[in-house]
């Protein structure tokens, strides 16, 4: 065997090998010798399988084991001339090559490294920051927003309509063909009118109602309906409407500022101050994911220059690629896949942006190792129990999901990236307070 090692730069080494065919026989019969020790086969007491027999059935498998041996021991080899520290290899090896000549096989792979860099002094790379000051009218309306939280609805005196915004309290029966279905019926329902919980076209034709009347509704359920029994039907709803209730909001006082603060003695005006800790702290949001997040991460790339591991670059495009492939019509896709120059081009369509994202990820994980930050796997679920919540989905399917697809890591990057930048921007701090 004979192997030679070349620094390609200082995150990627090129191994090139020659393995005697020899070689590898030799370790095929080791491995089938051992194999026969333990094997089970009819006609043969246990331990006393002929090696021969094993490599008739078990030849192809054995072949790979030893194959597999021989390449662990040439990069074994690789490793121990080159002084690669195992640790500090990342991701899986590229296999450039593995061809078999008239004695021997020939390889050639790329094996990459943990990037290293130094960090230095990175205060330049954050942008300057203000936080925003939140207007009376932003105020105001998060004053309207807790208001909204305690809206009560009290059934009408008056003889009026059913209008928008209001909840109706009525019986419904649902017909498809002249037959009632499986979960088309309820008595004394509540909805409210103009929220889009019933399918399409069922609220505004209520509209116009009154108490105590009757009306024969027509709808079609959409052709992708959660029932396949109905998606796409035609379904006639009987209704009676009983009662109509109208939205009574509270005064925005101190009686509401006690439940919202859930504080005995709080006033108007600890009210007003979490309305505009909360319209401050939107706008922060908006003003980090949209400017401050995007503007970190360009200057941290450029500040930074280091080589990067090239299977984990070509994993990205890969990634990148696939998700621009989604974007394309179906002339394109077939256009690609009939093509190697068109995948190619698609893929270095990709390169540089597949570059900047790992390149980010290494210098956002030896930031956060700088700056102790952590993320614990409380937050993890946190953040995915309130994705549940707002999506309307089961947190725990959720959760077998994001785990199922390996998208745990992907979350817990961004969890601490989030938590990186916001501590470098110092968002959490109080705003200093200006000199007159």
């Amino acid at each position: 065997m004979t192997v030679n090692v070349e620094k390609l730069d200082n995150a990627n080494y090129k191994v090139s090998a020659v393995i005697d065919k020899k070689d590898i026989e030799s370790k095929l019969d080791k491995i089938a010798k051992e194999a026969s020790k333990t094997l089970k086969v009819d006609g043969f007491r246990k331990g006393k399988v002929p090696v021969a027999i094993v490599k008739k059935m078990y030849g192809d498998k054995l072949l790979q084991d030893a194959e597999g041996e021989a390449i662990r021991d040439a990069m074994d080899k690789a490793y121990k001339e080159a002084n690669i520290d195992v640790n500090d290899i990342i991701g899986n090896p590229i296999f450039e090559k593995f061809e078999e000549k008239e004695d021997v096989k020939e390889m050639e792979v790329i094996v990459s490294l943990k990037p290293k860099f130094e960090l230095g002094d990175y205060s330049d790379a954050i942008p300057e920051f203000k936080k925003p000051e939140p207007s009376q009218e932003d105020i105001n309306q998060e004053l309207e927003n807790v208001a909204l939280r305690y809206v009560k609805f009290k059934s009408i005196e008056e003889d009026r309509e059913l209008k928008e915004g209001d909840v109706a309290v009525f019986d419904f029966k649902g017909f498809v063909d002249g037959e009632a279905f499986e979960g088309g019926s309820a008595e004394n329902y509540e909805l409210k009118i103009g929220s889009k919980q019933f399918i399409e076209g069922f609220e505004e034709q209520m509209l116009g109602m009154k108490k105590g009347e009757e009306r024969t509704i027509k709808v079609t359920f959409p052709k992708d309906y959660q029932a396949a029994n109905l998606a796409g039907k035609e379904a006639e709803f009987e209704i009676k409407l009983h009662d109509i209730k109208e939205e009574v909001k509270p005064a925005i006082d101190d009686e509401l500022a006690k439940k919202a603060l859930a504080k005995e003695d709080a006033t108007l005006e600890d009210l007003k101050k979490m309305a505009k800790d909360i319209a401050q702290s939107a706008q922060i949001r908006k003003i980090y994911e949209e400017e401050l997040k995007p503007q970190i991460l360009e200057n941290l790339i450029k500040k930074y220059d280091f080589d990067l591991p090239k299977n984990i670059v070509e994993q990205e495009i890969d990634n990148l690629a696939n998700q621009k492939a989604q974007t394309l019509s179906e002339e394109e896709l077939e256009e690609i896949k009939n093509s190697k120059e068109k995948l190619d081009e698609l893929r270095e369509s990709v390169r540089e942006d597949a570059q900047n994202s790992v390149k980010a990820t290494f210098i956002v994980d030896a930031l956060a190792k700088a700056e102790n930050i952590e993320v614990t796997d409380g937050e993890i679920n946190q953040v995915l129990y309130y994705e549940a919540l707002m999506s309307g989905q089961d947190p725990q399917e959720l959760i077998k999901y994001y785990t199922a697809n390996n998208l745990i890591p992907i979350l817990k990057m961004g969890i601490i990236e989030d938590k990186l930048f916001e501590k470098l921007l110092k968002l959490n701090e109080p705003q200093e307070a200006e000199e007159e």
